[in-house]
């Protein structure tokens, strides 16, 4: 069944990431940029990374995808989310992006016959208990300098007077 998954969500994902870049519209660019984070957490699942999968969903799908939207959706006027997303430079770009293909196509031909099939076996449980066990310190710690952050971000975001700034 993971060839039958594999390969649609990755030709989902492709298209989708070439239509980020592609199109002018940037509320289209935005949610093909979600569409394109959603593909890339099923090629986890379909490859049995299942913490993965997990974490692709819940912080890029569904924070920073859904960020994006909403800076698009709130800044600016409709007129202004027609952009031009291609460079002056776009033939030297693909002819890079092609020689990266041919080359990661030869290392894949050269690889075909090592690659062993294996059975997908969840990655949740032992990461959880070596997250709450011996990385449960560490683990809390970044959670503490992460709140940090986000208080300091708070902090340098308010004007002098303690109010939020006008725009």
């Amino acid at each position: 069944m993971s060839p039958y998954l594999f390969w649609p969500l990755a030709g989902v994902t492709l298209l989708s990431a070439l239509g980020v870049v592609t199109l002018r519209n940037t509320m289209h660019s935005a949610l093909l940029l979600g569409l394109s984070l959603a593909g890339v957490a099923g090629l986890y699942l379909s490859l049995g990374a299942d913490f993965l999968f997990a974490a692709q969903l819940l912080v890029y799908v569904g924070g920073i995808a859904l960020l994006i939207l909403f800076v698009v959706m709130l800044s600016g006027r409709a007129d202004e989310m027609r952009l031009r997303q291609t460079h002056s430079t776009w033939l030297a770009a693909v002819m890079v992006c092609g020689v990266v293909f041919f080359g990661l196509w030869r290392i894949v031909a050269l690889a075909r016959g090592v690659l062993a099939e294996t059975r997908t076996a969840p990655t949740t449980a032992p990461l959880g208990v070596w997250l709450l066990g011996e990385m449960a310190v560490p683990f809390e710690l970044i959670t503490l300098v992460l709140v940090a952050a986000l208080v300091g971000a708070v902090v340098f975001g308010l004007s002098p007077n303690g109010s939020v700034p006008e725009k």
